[in-house]
């Protein structure tokens, strides 16, 4: 690390932190590109956890960031919220760098990994079975964790696992 480079050696520090952000999200900001304009696209969505600690979420197709990532599966996912004081910018966040994978209503995946969903938001049974809902699974490929002034962080898939 030269003292121009703020990311800082990836610690068991970090990646307990970043996993303690991924854990404990039930929304997080989603970032796509819009298929018409090439533009960025951020929206607020509801993260639940897979069996395998994966981030997923719901989304119905009447959604632009449905549409886009239908598109182009490349995302990004915002995690941890500001405190309920202090700069917002001292508060610990995760960005992770995604690849987004509908998952088919027919498939044998979809039925656990609805209940997983339906276990973290029990208020989603109401529009889960919905035609135009499909739950997706957003698997990590990088991630970047800012715990605050001066603590940058590039992590792995691995790292967050």
């Amino acid at each position: 690390m030269s003292k121009t480079d703020p990311i800082r050696p990836t610690d068991d520090e970090a990646r307990a932190l970043a996993r303690d952000l991924i854990a404990t999200a039930s929304f997080g900001a989603l970032g796509v590109l819009d298929p018409q304009t090439a533009t960025p696209l951020v929206s607020r969505i509801a993260v639940a956890l897979d069996e395998s600690g994966q981030p997923m979420t719901l989304i119905s197709d009447l959604a632009m960031h449905s549409r886009a990532l239908q598109a182009n599966p490349a995302c990004s996912l915002l995690v941890g919220e500001p405190g309920p004081k202090g700069d917002p910018l001292t508060h610990p966040r995760l960005t992770l760098q995604c690849t987004a994978q509908f998952i088919d209503q027919t498939s044998t995946t979809h039925a656990s990994l609805r209940e997983f969903y339906l276990t973290q938001h029990p208020k989603a049974k109401l529009y889960i079975d919905f035609k135009d809902f499909r739950l997706v699974r957003l698997q990590v490929t990088n991630g970047f964790l800012n715990g605050g002034f001066g603590k940058a962080y590039h992590l792995t898939a691995s790292d967050l696992s």
